[in-house]
């Protein structure tokens, strides 16, 4: 099986000509869209406290059940849902916030609650 790894002139020239990209590539062209949506947006920054990320984005909409938390190797993980936005923290620290888009797997986190 090969791997495809194309630029963006590669992906423009295929577009050009009417040919489709291989799925991989539409995949990781959606995921780094994403990422650029996620890096020009104003979310929690790694390390913010709890306490921090209320007092600068209000409280959430939720805060979904804490997973985790069973042994110094699973640390308590817990996830702030807000409008447009997911926290997760681990134990109280900011580890990652991700969007709500339809476009991945969080679209509905109370869900997997």
């Amino acid at each position: 099986m090969h791997k495809y790894k194309f630029g963006v002139s590669m992906m423009l020239l295929l577009a050009a000509t009417g040919l489709s990209m291989p799925r991989a590539t539409q995949a990781e062209s959606l995921l780094v869209h994403r990422v650029q949506q996620e890096n020009g947006m104003n979310l929690p920054s790694r390390g913010m406290s709890m306490a921090q990320v209320e007092q600068k984005y209000g409280a959430p909409q939720r805060k979904l059940s804490p997973r985790g938390g069973d042994s110094q190797k699973h640390p308590t993980i817990n996830r702030w849902d807000y409008s447009n936005f997911i926290v997760y923290f681990e134990r109280s620290h900011v580890i990652h916030s991700v969007l709500n888009t339809p476009a991945g797997n969080n679209t509905s986190p109370s869900s997997v609650n």
